[in-house]
């Protein structure tokens, strides 16, 4: 290997390279952990799905629009179109009408029709497993491929953070930070890999049940009070 390229590998892997954590902050991340997991030990993806491919096109679908939306419409569309192929066959306007209750579903309809298209042409039909190869397809980023690497093939290759993790990682102490990979990165960090995929189900659950945006019910929560920010003192 030549100098540069040594040199080069040395800056990626210290770019790559994730947050320093104490091991204070290691020790509160566990006991949030495990109050999580003994709060919701069935904590799982909340989108329908029976194979990878319908887990991908469902994830999809899911931006800017709730996982009940979704799966109202996609036992319809997964009936129709059954493999990578089928999609790729078909035009996005054939694909608009099953999920024209979900929102930008124009644009939602191209992204999934040119990302089978790309499943078909260059990964024999099968959703890929690998992160750098997911990010090839359109209407994926490292959020939805997080979600296919976990839950699909059981791969913890980071975290996800949607809007539910990212206020509840917040109001918890577990991040500063405002851009979703800089809050994955501090949550890899402070979490075991094998726990990364349930920790996203978990602070999802307990953001949608209690820790929430409106109505928040974290002054009468036992984890809330204990570890939430938004909880009041006293309470």
């Amino acid at each position: 290997m030549s100098p540069a390229a040594k040199s080069s590998g040395r800056k990626r892997r210290k770019t790559d390279a994730l947050p320093r954590k104490t091991e204070a902050q290691k020790k509160r991340a566990g006991a949030i952990l495990a109050a999580l997991e003994a709060r919701y030990p069935d904590a799982h993806c909340e989108l329908d799905y029976r194979n990878p491919l319908q887990l991908l096109i469902a994830t999809i679908l899911s931006a800017q629009a709730t996982d009940v939306g979704v799966n109202k419409a996609t036992p319809k569309l997964f009936a129709k179109f059954k493999t990578a192929e089928d999609f790729a066959r078909a035009t996005p306007q054939e694909i608009e009408p099953y999920i024209a209750s979900i929102g930008l579903f124009r644009s939602k309809a191209k992204a999934v029709h040119s990302a089978c298209a790309t499943i078909v042409e260059q990964f024999g039909g099968q959703v890929p497993r690998t992160m750098d190869e997911l990010l090839t397809l359109r209407g994926v980023a490292r959020k939805t491929a997080n979600v296919v690497l976990g839950n699909a093939f059981d791969i913890n290759e980071g975290v996800v953070v949607d809007t539910h993790v990212a206020r509840v990682a917040h109001r918890f102490g577990l991040t500063k930070q405002t851009e979703p990979r800089k809050i994955e990165r501090d949550l890899m960090a402070l979490f075991p890999r094998d726990k990364w995929c349930l920790l996203s189900h978990r602070l999802i659950f307990h953001g949608r049940r209690v820790c929430k945006a409106r109505g928040a019910l974290c002054s009468e929560d036992s984890i809330c009070r204990q570890f939430c920010s938004n909880a009041k003192p006293g309470a």
